[in-house]
């Protein structure tokens, strides 16, 4: 069998993020998201998710570029070198920012599906063994394995692009140590790194196309390009709308129809 989980990151980032993941589970293919406990439209988010009981939810662990929860008098680094910089010094407790955010989405009414990070920062083991002793300590039993497939030819893919993928697969043997030592679960495959930011409608069927056998996660960033987003720090702005109306267009339905994918949430694993 080949199923698909789709998950849109950045839940809570902005209302019009929020909107465009919202329609891309009713319109399109989009299975679940992840909530970002410190976006600026968390409460919303929140809103939406339980009016949208098929939609599963985790929780998107933001240690880069935002305000701390357990210290809000202070910033998080603004970069991933900069977060990795804290930790070799000691002036960051990853544990203790990520269990906060964690319970800001408990606490709002979110039982948690599933766990990825924001930049993929769990790739580093300090972040990922925080992150495994959470997923122990709350019963999540699913965390994102950010190892992407091959991309299809088809589809355009700058070579550092390539080149970073490359990169965070040398840590396939670090990831896999620690999610036996604490006993949580990838999905068999995972999609959706290479093309960040550069998928309509044909290079998501061509992807469709490419799947393996087994279940596999598709990392999107879907929203509605709204004044909101334009003036919020992210690349990811005109991309959102493009990813949107991928993910709710007749082609891309008919790749997974011809394909004989069957749509999955991470509740039914």
């Amino acid at each position: 069998m080949k199923r698909l989980i789709v998950n849109a990151d950045d839940f809570g980032f902005t209302n019009d993020v929020n909107e465009g993941i919202i329609e891309a589970h009713h319109r399109g293919i989009l299975t679940a998201a992840t909530l970002m406990a410190t976006g600026g439209a968390f409460q919303q988010a929140v809103l939406l998710a339980k009016e949208s009981p098929d939609l599963d939810v985790g929780v998107h662990l933001t240690l880069v570029g935002t305000r701390s929860l357990s210290d809000p008098a202070h910033a998080l680094p603004t970069t991933v070198r900069g977060l990795f910089a804290a930790i070799a010094l000691g002036r960051i407790d990853v544990y203790r920012e990520l269990e906060s955010q964690l319970l800001r989405a408990v606490s709002a009414g979110i039982i948690p599906t599933h766990f990825d990070t924001h930049k993929h920062t769990h790739l580093h083991p300090r972040v990922l063994d925080a992150v495994g002793r959470l997923a122990a300590k709350y019963g999540v039993r699913w965390v994102r394995r950010p190892f992407d497939l091959p991309v299809p030819p088809a589809i355009e893919v700058p070579a550092k692009k390539r080149w970073m993928a490359a990169l965070i697969g040398s840590r396939r043997g670090a990831f896999a140590e620690l999610a036996r030592r604490h006993g949580f679960h990838s999905t068999d495959h995972f999609a959706g790194f290479q093309i960040t930011g550069r998928f309509g409608a044909s290079e998501l069927s061509a992807l469709i196309d490419s799947l393996p056998e087994g279940t596999t996660e598709l990392m999107c960033h879907p929203g509605r390009c709204g004044e909101e987003l334009r003036e919020s720090r992210t690349r990811l702005k005109e991309s959102r709308q493009r990813e949107l109306e991928a993910l709710c267009s007749l082609e891309v339905k008919e790749a997974l129809r011809r394909n004989g994918i069957v749509l999955g949430r991470y509740r039914d694993l």
